[in-house]
């Protein structure tokens, strides 16, 4: 596998400046398609780290290389009032293993993503039920003609997801512990970067995290996949992840992710780099 480098230069701004009452990573990172939660999946949290009147602004960047495959993801997340969530993503695919095989132009497919979490109801540490949030996320793929190739119905969509995530302060060991579940309403291939389904999927997400230290987190996903793509399988996806979180402003994630099957070759894993930052 290759050495993941970090994509992209990160741009942040915070005009309110950050509250110090949330708890510090109560805020996740940012996914590959801009919601706060994990790398893959999004949580029922709000991105930041401000309360009361406060919003803030959090950007981030990643990138995965399986060595067929690599994904890139620079994305931007607005928290207002620890209640409403508003984020962009651009979402870029390397197909150097499709390329060689010839199966594939010498093309990079491209999707924006932009998105909305509302948290409705909860409160992800001081109350015993979980905090839930509801997401709406507008996908459009920028290569329709290429995505047309790899035999998808439509070259844009809308998931819609529903989260819950609870964090215990005296969790697995006495450590901090969060856990997180969303069920997703998809028409999505691979993310929408291989175009989109006229019928609609339900997937179900999962994320498990334990503080090992203040500053350091250890965490695994799992994120189902519709497998509704004709010419190749769509696999489920998981990783098992390290989070560095030296302060409310910077978040480094690292990472190994197993892909499963994607545009027809197997055996797509590898290491990923995200880092998550917010100006003071």
């Amino acid at each position: 596998m290759r050495v993941v480098w970090l994509y992209g230069l990160l741009l942040c701004a915070q005009v309110a400046g950050a509250a110090d009452g949330r708890l510090l990573g109560s805020g996740g990172v940012l996914s590959v398609d801009g919601a706060a939660g994990g790398g893959l999946v999004p949580w029922a949290v709000i991105a930041g780290h401000s309360e009361g009147r406060e919003w803030d602004v959090s950007a981030a960047a990643s990138m995965l290389d399986s060595g067929d495959y690599d994904v890139r993801a620079a994305a931007v997340a607005l928290g207002w009032r620890n209640r409403l969530e508003l984020s962009f993503a651009r979402l870029s695919l390397g197909l150097d293993g499709l390329v060689e095989r010839g199966r594939f132009p010498d093309r990079r497919l491209d999707a924006d993503v932009i998105g909305a979490k509302w948290r409705l109801a909860g409160d992800l540490v001081y109350e015993r039920a979980p905090q839930l949030a509801i997401g709406m996320q507008w996908r459009r793929s920028r290569d329709a003609g290429l995505v047309g190739l790899a035999g998808a119905e439509d070259d844009r969509g809308v998931d819609v997801y529903l989260a819950a995530s609870k964090l215990w302060i005296a969790g697995i060991g006495g450590r901090r512990t969060l856990a997180s579940l969303a069920l997703r309403s998809t028409q999505a291939h691979q993310l929408g970067l291989l175009g989109f389904d006229d019928t609609r999927s339900l997937t179900l997400e999962g994320s498990l995290a334990v503080f090992l230290h203040p500053h350091w987190l250890l965490g695994l996903e799992y994120r189902g996949k519709p497998d509704r793509l004709g010419f190749a399988p769509e696999d489920d996806w998981a990783d098992l992840f390290v989070a560095w979180l030296p302060d409310k402003q910077v978040h480094l994630a690292f990472g190994y992710a197993d892909l499963g099957s994607v545009g027809g070759l197997d055996g797509q894993r590898g290491w990923y780099l995200s880092l998550r930052g917010a100006a003071p």
